[in-house]
This record gives C-alpha cells, sequence and structure tokens, in this order.
C-alpha cells in the first residue's frame, strides 16, 4: 500500500465524532484484505448501533498499535503538494492509520506476528471506542497510541477537567433592573473569578491552564437575563482536587460548576533512541487504563495545525513514521523477550 494514497482515502471519508461508520467500514475491508492474505483475523467491536472499533490481529498481541478514526469538524476534502497531505484529520489522525497500517504490513511480510492494530471512535468527544475496548483486552502487553507528536515519543500528556458553569437570575424589563437578577452578571463574575484561580505546575507536563469555551445565555437585549452557561476546559498536570476545590470556592454564591468530564494527567515511558517530548492535549489512553498494555504516545504531524483550516502533515514524517512504529515494535518485543528470559 501507498502510504500518501492511503491517507488521502482515510481523509476523503468524513468521520466527525458519531459519524464514523463509513470510515469503519472502509477500514474493515482494508484490514481484511491485509488479514486474508497474512493469516490474521479482523473484527467489529461494536460501540453502539452504527458505530464500531475495527481490531485486527496476528496471533496473541504483544504489541497494539492504535489510534481513532474520528475527526472534528468541520470536513474538508484531500489535496496534496511536493511536501504535505492537506485536509481534516491528516495529522489527526488518518495520517497515523496509514502509517500504523503500512507499518503492520511490512512486519507481517518479515514474517512477524503478536501485532495488533485497534481503530477506535470518540476520542474527539469522550473516549467511547477506547472505553469499549477496555471492557474486551486481548492480552497485549504493550500500546503504541498514535497522536500527532511531530514523531518524537511523549513523555506525558495533560489531562483534562470540564465543567459546566451555569448561572439563575429573574426576568425583568432591561428599563427597571432592580426588579430583575441578571443570572449574566452573576456568570461573569464567576468567570472572572475562575481566571485568577491558582493552578498548578509540573516539573514535567508543564502549568495547567484553564479556558473558556463557550458562553451563552439571555434571551433578548430588553430582558435581563434569567439565565446563563459558559463550558470551561482545564488541562491538568497532576492530582486534581486542590483544583477542583478552587473551581468551588470561585463560582460560590454567583454560579454552578457541574462536573462534565475528568480525564488524569499521565506520566509515559522512555525508550533507547527515540527522542522526546512533553504534549498538552489529553488522549485515550486514560480510558485504556492499562488494560492493552502499558501506554507510549507518538505520531507524525504537528498538534498545533489539528483541528484547523490548515491542517495537514508532513509526507516525509509520514514515511518516517511507517519505520518508527516497526522500530518501536521490534524494541518491544526484543524487550519482552529479555523479561520473559
Amino acid at each position: 500500500m501507498d502510504p500518501f494514497a492511503l491517507t488521502r482515502s482515510l481523509i476523503d471519508i468524513e468521520s466527525v465524532t458519531g459519524q464514523e461508520k463509513a470510515v469503519g467500514e472502509f477500514l474493515f475491508a482494508t484490514l481484511s484484505k491485509l488479514a486474508g492474505s497474512s493469516g490474521g483475523s479482523v473484527e467489529r467491536m461494536e460501540v453502539s448501533s452504527q458505530r464500531f472499533n475495527v481490531l485486527a490481529t496476528w496471533g496473541l498481541p504483544l504489541v497494539t498499535l492504535s489510534t481513532h478514526m474520528d475527526t472534528v469538524p468541520p470536513f474538508f476534502a484531500s489535496r496534496e503538494d511536493n511536501e504535505f497531505i492537506w485536509g481534516r484529520a491528516a495529522c489527526d489522525t488518518k495520517g497515523i492509520i496509514a502509517s500504523m497500517i503500512l507499518a503492520a504490513e511490512s512486519l507481517l511480510e518479515q514474517g512477524s506476528r503478536g501485532l495488533a492494530l485497534l481503530f477506535v471512535v470518540g476520542e474527539e468527544r469522550n473516549s467511547a471506542g477506547a472505553y469499549r475496548a477496555a471492557q474486551e483486552p486481548r492480552g497485549s502487553r504493550y500500546l503504541i497510541n498514535g497522536e500527532p507528536t511531530e514523531n518524537r515519543l511523549a513523555l506525558g500528556s495533560k489531562g483534562a477537567l470540564r465543567y459546566e458553569i451555569a448561572a439563575e437570575g429573574r426576568m425583568a424589563h432591561s428599563a427597571y433592573p432592580e426588579l430583575g437578577e441578571s443570572a449574566i452578571d452573576k456568570l461573569l463574575n464567576a468567570l472572572d473569578r475562575l481566571r485568577h484561580i491558582e493552578l498548578p505546575v509540573d516539573k514535567v507536563l508543564g502549568p495547567s491552564t484553564l479556558n473558556i469555551g463557550t458562553l451563552s445565555g439571555g434571551r433578548a437585549p430588553n430582558i435581563i437575563a434569567d439565565q446563563a452557561r459558559a463550558e470551561i476546559m482545564i488541562r491538568l498536570v497532576g492530582d486534581s482536587r486542590a483544583t477542583r476545590e478552587a473551581v468551588s470556592r470561585a463560582v460560590k454564591g454567583c454560579a454552578e460548576a457541574r462536573e462534565v468530564l475528568e480525564i488524569p494527567a499521565i506520566h509515559l515511558g522512555r525508550l533507547q533512541g527515540f527522542e522526546t517530548t512533553v504534549v498538552a492535549y489529553t488522549t485515550d489512553i486514560p480510558a485504556f487504563g492499562g488494560t492493552w498494555g502499558k501506554p507510549f504516545l507518538i505520531g507524525p504531524g504537528s498538534i498545533h495545525v489539528a483541528h484547523t483550516l490548515e491542517e495537514r502533515v508532513p509526507k516525509q514524517q509520514l514515511v518516517e513514521a511507517v519505520e518508527i512504529y516497526q522500530r518501536m515494535v521490534k524494541q518491544l518485543w526484543n524487550q519482552e523477550s529479555k523479561l520473559a528470559s
């Protein structure tokens, strides 16, 4: 298979979170051909009626290569020039999927076994596919998770703590504000306090950060707002208890902080001979909960262009990733062999 053609074929199948069926069918067919010629097996791991993970195995997997097949909106089709492949999910993570498949193909041609490919749904929203896979592990000892790290091995990734901040008020005519109570004013006060809470710093992962992502509320310019909402995301670098307490104190008397999601920060291992980095984004790794083995995080492309209209992946990094994934798998196989002896 050709890594550039495969990357573009994957990009051109729209797979915004919740709508992964078509790309799942494409991957199932692609991996079925590969498995059919190399003695493997492929299955759909159902997540919901229209959504499924795709798992291909060759023997009892010692190492699993995994990433997600869903994307953020909006969809836009692929194109390429001499240096890059462009399009939605070029680096996050359709190019990674292609590199993993090509790496597996090469390893299988060399007669290797003890390998799995696992492509999951829902990472961009709630890691539904990874949580589902965690319920059905297959004995894998190592999980190589793919996200854009510019082909450097991530030593850790920040977690996430997401809240809805909700304020309630009382409607009144805007000409007589004293008769009402503005939920928007209360929400703004709560958000101002939240912006000034002290957040922790980790010596490896760096500072925790807070982002106010959405704001909504009110009914009309001439009505005192009776309700207002905001969504915030805090990037965790360690234990969340102190941060959660600080959030509660900040909104007290103004609004309610409703916790939506928590994904812990993680520290990851090293492998000799690989350049390293640290990433600020969250991944599926916490959702797997160690059930698919000790996790590593690496992939082609830059997170700085992911989720943008300039999303692209360097062709050279795609080619390098095919070799990197092979080298990692072999190194982990050798490492496990030494431990067994």
